[in-house]
């Protein structure tokens, strides 16, 4: 079996959930952030970060012990955070605002606000470290930062609403799920050009591609009114969907371990996580979590079962509850 944790972030649940990769089972959850609606585990799985939406701040975990190592205060309504490779820097989007905080992981306080496109959700940093691209979901764009400068450099025209990036592992090409368009994109980092385009389920949202680079997978979250149910998984040679997989109410968050084993799917609506076998493209556990579980990050240092953790926030280091707006990106 795969060893490691999955971290899910539940947030209408202000948890954070932990699974045991080995059990597929929640070993505890870590209580005390306000709308958690991202977590990511650092590249060299010794830390975990979360983002208040609630509370417009990013906080920092030690990943085996729980413990809290610190907070930092974002833009308004922060969405997705991710880690550098060489987990010097953090960066957050802040969807109310418009900008990319970027964080020294070391001193914890921010070191630049960068502004990109409408409405920053999802955002992803290239294997080379050189870029971060950033989902701008209430436009038509794709922002491209320099993380040398610390300055967007471009923007890239994908289509309507895209809401997540994921890159090829050889850095070559990033992946945008277009949710007002029910697509994929594939585009070069090269030429900075929309290179190809597949049709997925309704209201795609998070992506993710394994790093065998053998599939991308595409969460179909779709509405609350009227949930997504799949997951879109794309052959990345022909770039044709493969299989169209049913992982439950709301697919939204999406990992694949290192091993390109297992895939896990956060369902919005159904509070659990689907576990989708990649060998046999279907899915072969399901766990429940917390209520609302969004983003979804995978740690190969295991967590012993305990009971839960309460962390308690310095007051006053966000900038106040500016809230999410509830869209369920």
């Amino acid at each position: 079996m795969v060893s490691g944790a999955v971290w899910v972030a539940n947030e209408d649940g202000a948890s954070l959930s932990v699974i045991d990769a080995a059990t597929n089972t929640v070993v505890t959850s870590v209580k005390g952030v306000e709308g958690p609606h991202n977590v990511q585990v650092s590249p060299d799985s010794r830390t975990v970060w979360a983002v208040s939406g609630h509370d417009s701040m990013a906080v920092m975990l030690d990943a085996g012990t729980l413990a809290l190592h610190g907070v930092v205060p974002t833009g308004a309504a922060p969405a997705h955070v991710i880690v550098t490779l060489d987990g010097k820097t953090t960066y957050t989007t802040n969807g109310a605002d418009g900008t990319v905080t970027a964080i020294d992981a070391a001193t914890m306080k921010p070191l630049a606000t960068i502004p990109v496109g409408e409405g920053p959700h999802g955002l992803r940093p290239s294997p080379d470290g050189r870029w971060i691209y950033v989902a701008n979901v209430s436009g038509n764009t794709l922002s491209v930062i320099d993380t040398s400068a610390n300055t967007k450099v471009a923007d890239i025209e994908v289509g309507k609403a895209p809401a997540q990036v994921a890159f090829s592992p050889d850095g070559r090409f990033v992946y945008a799920s277009i949710n007002a368009e029910d697509a994929l994109v594939k585009v070069d980092v090269q030429t900075r050009e929309v290179v190809g385009r597949v049709m997925v389920g309704d209201g795609p949202i998070q992506t993710y591609v394994s790093p065998d680079n053998r599939y991308v997978l595409v969460a179909n979250q779709g509405t609350k009114e009227r949930p997504g149910t799949t997951v879109s998984v794309i052959d990345t040679t022909s770039f044709t969907v493969a299989r169209t997989v049913e992982t439950g109410q709301g697919a939204h968050g999406v990992v694949v371990d290192p091993s390109s084993r297992h895939a896990y799917v956060t369902n919005l609506y159904g509070n659990d996580v689907a576990v989708l076998d990649l060998n046999e493209l279907r899915v072969v556990g399901r766990i429940p979590v917390g209520d609302k579980p969004n983003g979804i990050s995978f740690s190969t240092v295991p967590v012993s079962e305990q009971a839960p953790v309460t962390i308690e926030l310095p007051e006053g280091q966000g900038i106040g509850d500016q809230g999410h707006g509830g869209d369920g990106h």
